[in-house]
């Protein structure tokens, strides 16, 4: 049978093993796609390191995915060969069960799909995914630059699009990295008001690049002072995975203020009086459907949005995924196949 090149874990904190794997083959409902590029999330992590329930050895980790459907199982609709599309982190639906039909795709029956994670994912020159979990990619993006926006982008994008701020607005981005310089992208193209939050002079430069109109260097200023100078921000998006960064910028909401958290820490203390009596909240967001991915997509072409990538092919995994542990990429690293 054909062979493909791989990339796979075979126990919790094992290396990234190049190796060479039959071509697998669609079954009910699924496709197989000839992956072009893949971006390295930290949250590729979970698998290096074993940290999910349930999670089977050996596996192929990588859920930002964007390749070619190279062949369609039974049952497969509306998708066929030679389309290009891309997987994120859900990785499929049932599209049967209530939460489905009510269209809450994360509470439903086969929820735990997760690509990379539950079933192998992009680190590979083919890989097969439900039917359910793909998202169309436009023909203006190419494989590197659609590939992070199957996750970072999606999740930057979802968030701000479900917080309620409307335009004209003030909405907070704190962090310049792998999220944040997306976010503050997706938030002035969206007609925001957009402050960027960094540490350090230097990167007002950058900030205003992406399309910041205000910067608040958090070493030098008290950015939650900063904030209410501006006038209390209607959201803070907060994209850092320092609790204590976090914490320094809860202070800047306004009333009615929204704290949405996307940079994943493992504990926070909030102000409880400050949300009380400014009608305030904290939220957590979780990526997005394949349907919110595609409108990532299409929204990133329609603006000129574009995630800053370092690209490394396949065989040189093991260094793009330290690069992308070390925090130096600018901003993203991606994969790529060759094909």
């Amino acid at each position: 049978m054909s062979k493909m090149r791989a990339v796979q874990v075979s126990r919790p904190g094992g290396p990234l093993e190049i190796v060479e794997r039959e071509i697998p083959e669609p079954g009910a409902g699924w496709v197989r796609i000839q992956v072009q590029a893949c971006g390295v999330c930290h949250s590729d992590t979970l698998t290096k390191n074993g940290g999910f329930p349930g999670l089977g050895y050996p596996r192929i980790p990588g859920h930002e995915v964007v390749g070619r459907i190279d062949s369609a199982g039974p049952g497969v609709e509306r998708w066929t060969p030679g389309q290009r599309v891309g997987v994120g982190w859900h990785g499929g639906h049932c599209g049967y069960c209530d939460a489905c039909r009510r269209g809450e795709f994360f509470a439903c029956q086969t929820a735990t799909r997760i690509t990379g994670i539950t079933y192998d994912g992009g680190y590979a020159e083919y890989m097969t995914a439900p039917a359910s979990a793909l998202a169309l990619v436009p023909d203006e993006l190419s494989a590197a630059e659609a590939a992070p926006l199957m996750c970072a982008g999606v999740t930057t994008f979802n968030c701000l699009r479900n917080s309620n701020a409307r335009p004209g607005e003030l909405v907070a981005v704190l962090g310049l990295g792998g999220l944040g310089h997306l976010g503050v992208q997706f938030a002035a193209k969206m007609g925001l008001r957009t402050v960027a939050i960094a540490r350090g002079a230097d990167k007002e430069a950058l900030a205003r690049k992406l399309g910041a109109w205000h910067y608040i260097d958090s070493q030098a200023q008290d950015p939650a002072a900063e904030l209410q100078k501006l006038g209390g921000a209607k959201v803070v998006l907060a994209t850092v995975t320092n609790g204590e960064a976090m914490q320094a910028v809860m202070g800047g909401l306004g009333a009615n203020g929204t704290f949405m958290i996307i940079g994943a820490v493992g504990s926070l203390a909030v102000p409880a009086l400050q949300l009380l009596t400014g009608r305030q909240s904290v939220k957590g967001w979780y990526s997005g459907t394949s349907i919110d991915s595609q409108d990532t997509l299409a929204f990133s072409v329609l603006s000129g949005v574009r995630s800053m990538n370092e690209a490394y092919p396949l065989d040189r995994v093991a260094e793009a995924y330290e690069r992308m542990l070390s925090g130096k990429a600018r901003f993203r690293v991606v994969l790529t196949t060759g094909h």
